[in-house]
Order: C-alpha cells, then sequence, then structure tokens
C-alpha cells in the first residue's frame, strides 16, 4: 500500500488510553494503538506522535478544583509523559524503534526535544514520541501537537478521537448531525465547529498545515487514512 503522506504528527488523547474506564492505562488499547503505528512505521512513513494526559491528570480541570493553575498545568504535562513512555515501550514490543523526548530536561527519563535531532530520528525510521506539551502553562496538547506538526515539517497532522470526522453538531449528542468529508479552516471557523482549541487551529491555518480528524479505534483507520483512502475529515487551507 502506497503511502500519500511521508511524514505525519499523530495526535492522540490521553482518555482514549483508558479504554472504557475513567483513568489510568488500559493495556489492550494501549497494544491496539502501538500495532497500528508499528505497521505504518514498516511501510517507511515517518511518524511523531503527541499524546495528551488526560486519564491521569488535566491541568485545567485541576485548577477548578483549587490547584494553581501553573502548577496544575506542569502536572498535566507530566502525564502525557508517562503516557508516552507507556506507548514507547508498547511500540518497541512490536519491535519497531521509538523514542520519547520531552520539552523540559527529564533525562534519563526521555531526551530533550530538539527539533533537529528528532527530524534526523524520522528519518532513520525511529518513531518520535514528544512528551510534556509545550513545555508552558496555559497551552493544551493539541497546541503542542500544531506546533511540532509546524516545526517538523509534517505533511499531515491527524487527529486520532473516537468518532470518525468532524460534523456540524456532537454526532454522540445528536444523531442526525452531518459528517464533513472535508471542510476548509475558513468554513470550520464561520460555522463554529469544534476541532481543536483555538490556539492549535490558528496555528495549523497560519501554517497551512492540512489536518485529518479520524476515528483511531477502528483497525487499519491509521494506515487507510495515510495512504490517502477516506476515512474521516480533511481540514484543507483555503
Amino acid at each position: 500500500m502506497n503511502m500519500k503522506y511521508e511524514r505525519i504528527l499523530l495526535k492522540l488523547s490521553g482518555e482514549s488510553l483508558a479504554g472504557t474506564g475513567n483513568h489510568g492505562i488500559d493495556e489492550s488499547v494501549l497494544d491496539f494503538y502501538a500495532k497500528e503505528v508499528a505497521e505504518l512505521a514498516e511501510k517507511k512513513c515517518e511518524i511523531s506522535i503527541v499524546i495528551g494526559g488526560g486519564n491521569i491528570f488535566r491541568g485545567l480541570s485541576g485548577s477548578r478544583s483549587g490547584f494553581d493553575r501553573v502548577r496544575g498545568d506542569q502536572m498535566g504535562m507530566l502525564a502525557t509523559v508517562i503516557n508516552s513512555l507507556a506507548l514507547e515501550n508498547a511500540i518497541q514490543k512490536q519491535g519497531s524503534a521509538a523514542k520519547v523526548y520531552t520539552s523540559i530536561r527529564m533525562e534519563p527519563v526521555g531526551n530533550l526535544y530538539i527539533r533537529d535531532i528528532v527530524n534526523e530520528e524520522l528519518k532513520k525510521g525511529t518513531v518520535c514520541i514528544i512528551a510534556g506539551g509545550t513545555g508552558n502553562p496555559f497551552f493544551t496538547t493539541d497546541t503542542a501537537a500544531a506546533l511540532r506538526a509546524v516545526e517538523l515539517e509534517a505533511d499531515l497532522l491527524l487527529k486520532g478521537t473516537r468518532v470518525d470526522g468532524v460534523y456540524t453538531d456532537d454526532p454522540e449528542k445528536v444523531p442526525d448531525a452531518e459528517k464533513f468529508d472535508k471542510v476548509s479552516f475558513d468554513e470550520v471557523i464561520s460555522r463554529r465547529l469544534k476541532v481543536m482549541d483555538s490556539t492549535a487551529f490558528t496555528m495549523c491555518r497560519e501554517n497551512r498545515m492540512p489536518v485529518i480528524v479520524f476515528n483511531m479505534n477502528i483497525p487499519g483507520n491509521l494506515m487507510k487514512t495515510v495512504s490517502g483512502k477516506k476515512t474521516g475529515t480533511l481540514i484543507y487551507p483555503s
């Protein structure tokens, strides 16, 4: 299967790792994601991954419960490192090379993220998992994913979710919501569609970084999406 996109950044939510539970890491989900990524890596696609930490701790929710916002966000950054280490190990078990890079110094837990080093590792076929968000409070992992996708000159930012694309409304709440096969950044704004946070969305729009929202939980969907088959919604520069 030929790949339409040679270098991608995959954004995964931390909550997805919890599976049917509310917290923690579901090993069956972790192994499934690792297998999907490893199979894609075998096709010589260069893969970087940013994963959230909401299955362990969410900084914004913590601040609402009384945590200082900066401290809460720092705890959230550490949660993404835990998830990244788990995913690294699972991908390595599948026989693929994987390394964790962190936005703040955390050796020997992970390597410090330096764009040029990660760029060279991607060329070698290493799956690079970039943890710790942007390294700063008040920014989401969506924004971190957009930033790293632009920095690493990815062909595409893939947002893996539990729904199969972008809809006119929340399909889990509005059964007759209509799905977009593709939609421009400008139309997303005019229709006020919820795709990612505004900072991340603006960064993708201004840097003409296409985004595909797709269902990561369907076996083979990641491979199909990267090969150019229609699986979700393409958000494209106008």
